[in-house]
């Protein structure tokens, strides 16, 4: 099932979920402050958003307590092409490590070199796979 609106603004929010290579997730904190960060992400082309964590990320501690988030595409400089997928996030250990994902590899692998110095030491570093169910989109 997707959950990808129809015609150009769909258009639009299919290339950027495919091509850009990062969007801010924001989590919300204990005490229900807005926690956004950068994040590297897959989708799967459907109703779901990989991204991996480190295991001492406070998102997933935030996301075990309240697993509603958001994921924030860039927007322009002018604050146009506005993209904003309201989700729900779950621990997926049914993916493979970041090493061992094609579809990430194609995506990422030169980042995740540069960033960890090797795409092994990426996937120890990032071991934590993240599925996030896209409940719906907003934009324009």
């Amino acid at each position: 099932m997707t959950h990808i609106p129809g015609g150009p603004f769909g258009e639009r929010v299919t290339r950027r979920l495919t091509e850009e290579t990062v969007a801010w997730l924001t989590t919300v904190g204990a005490d229900g402050t807005p926690q956004p960060n950068p994040v590297w992400f897959l989708w799967d082309g459907a109703a779901s958003v990989l991204v991996y964590n480190r295991p001492d990320a406070q998102r997933l501690r935030h996301l075990a307590a309240r697993p509603n988030l958001s994921l924030n595409l860039n927007s322009t400089g002018d604050g146009g092409d506005v993209v904003v997928v309201a989700g729900t996030a779950h621990q997926d250990g049914t993916v493979p490590a970041p090493d061992r994902n094609d579809a990430y590899l194609a995506k990422y692998r030169d980042a995740m070199d540069g960033v960890s110095g090797s795409i092994e030491k990426f996937a120890a570093d990032y071991s934590v796979p993240l599925r996030i169910d896209i409940r719906r989109i907003r934009g324009f």
